[in-house]
């Protein structure tokens, strides 16, 4: 498809992280649309956005004249659209492992210490900064433990989470552990983590889609 590419993203977001990080697996062009989380009361919730993501979430991308949602179906239609390099292995036993390893960061860990519910129990339940801290990190690390077992004990476990290519599963692993960084969450328990994202941030891909590298970057 010849039709240009605009990703709605703000620069720390994980999930945009992720998008980012796929797109450019598939060597794809697209341009950058900064929404800035916390600016003007968070410009996600403007109308203009609002008519383009009803959710007020980020990413959101552009893909001719449709508007396309949730970062890991994104990442599955650009799979779908772009099959080569793939991020879902060729075995319905592959992909369902790596599905697995990346709904447990997307649907388990994130949801828990993203924006919306920090600012939530912030504004509406005056939760001070430490305890807002220590609930992120609590489930930061309760989510690696369990990666980090689901990695290390598998036979398919490769320099990446499924093998020698990276996959869905790397994508949302590397953003996240961006996110433990930044909460002060100790990774030394979990050395195959540790080990597999820097393999990821080895590549250009993964190197081009950091937070620090991004145009809305402060």
């Amino acid at each position: 498809m010849s039709e240009s590419l605009q990703l709605y993203s703000y620069w720390r977001s994980s999930a945009a992280y992720r998008v980012r990080i796929g797109l450019n697996l598939k060597g794809l062009p697209y341009e950058i649309v900064p929404v800035h989380l916390v600016r003007d009361g968070g410009q996600q919730h403007s109308d203009a956005y609002r008519a383009l993501n009803p959710q007020e979430l980020v990413p959101t991308l552009g893909h001719g004249q449709r508007r396309l949602t949730q970062s890991l179906a994104i990442l599955e239609y650009l799979d779908e659209v772009w099959p080569t390099p793939p991020l879902l292995p060729a075995t319905a036993r592959e992909r369902q492992r790596v599905r697995a390893l990346a709904l447990l960061v997307a649907c388990e860990v994130h949801p828990l210490n993203n924006l919306r519910v920090l600012q939530y129990f912030e504004h509406e339940w005056n939760v001070p900064q430490p305890e807002r801290d220590a609930w992120v990190k609590h489930w930061i690390e309760d989510g690696f433990r369990a990666a980090e077992a689901l990695l290390a004990e598998h036979p398919s476990t490769g320099d990446f989470c499924e093998g020698e290519m990276p996959t869905l599963a790397d994508c949302c692993l590397v953003p996240q552990v961006y996110n433990a960084r930044r909460f002060g969450v100790d990774l030394a328990p979990y050395p195959t983590i540790r080990r597999i994202e820097a393999a990821c941030l080895a590549l250009p891909a993964f190197d081009a889609a950091r937070p620090e590298n991004q145009p809305d970057a402060p």
